[in-house]
């Protein structure tokens, strides 16, 4: 991509992965690296991501994310990246009961849309998804019972071409000086 705007504009939701196109490990790698990297508030971190390759124990997790005709495709995933919440340090939890808001949990936000853009840039389409068998996804990953699995993206290569992005009109979402 040339620019930042060229990158946000091409990622999409990608539902639909061309099934058994394997991801190189160095693509995964920079990947996620670029969540690693992401900023969170007083340099939290309050992340752990499980990545998920193994074609068998790919297809259980999908499993457990497809129920009430949701997420169909992630069985076609070549990769699944697992956010675990990990709590944060003392100042961002300080800063979040003083303020009345979770900043960790944004910073999880802020890490996914961190890993889906590198996932764009290296070719690689994206889900990130919020609907899943938490208790059983973490059975199957080792995940400990008392932390919280908070999103999954589902990784691969598109088998469908882009669409066209549909977004509120500028004057409905921005606002300089008042609202």
């Amino acid at each position: 991509m040339d620019s930042f705007l060229q990158l946000a504009q091409a990622r999409q939701s990608d539902r639909a992965f061309l099934p058994d196109k394997k991801i190189e490990r160095e693509v995964l790698e920079r990947i996620l690296e670029a969540a690693r990297l992401a900023p969170s508030a007083c340099n939290g971190q309050p992340w752990h991501f499980t990545v998920v390759t193994e074609k068998e124990l790919l297809q259980q997790v999908g499993s457990a994310t497809s129920s009430l005709g949701m997420n169909k495709f992630v069985k076609d995933a070549a990769a699944l990246v697992l956010i675990t919440h990990e709590g944060t340090n003392i100042t961002s939890k300080l800063g979040s009961g003083i303020k009345d808001k979770d900043f960790s949990i944004m910073d999880l936000g802020i890490a996914s849309a961190y890993l889906t853009l590198a996932a764009e840039d290296e070719g690689v389409g994206s889900c990130i998804l919020g609907w899943f068998d938490e208790s059983k996804i973490k059975e199957l990953t080792n995940i400990p019972k008392k932390k919280r699995l908070m999103l999954i993206v589902a990784l691969g290569y598109a088998a469908k071409p882009k669409r066209k992005k549909v977004r509120k009109e500028w004057s409905k979402v921005v606002s300089f000086e008042k609202y």
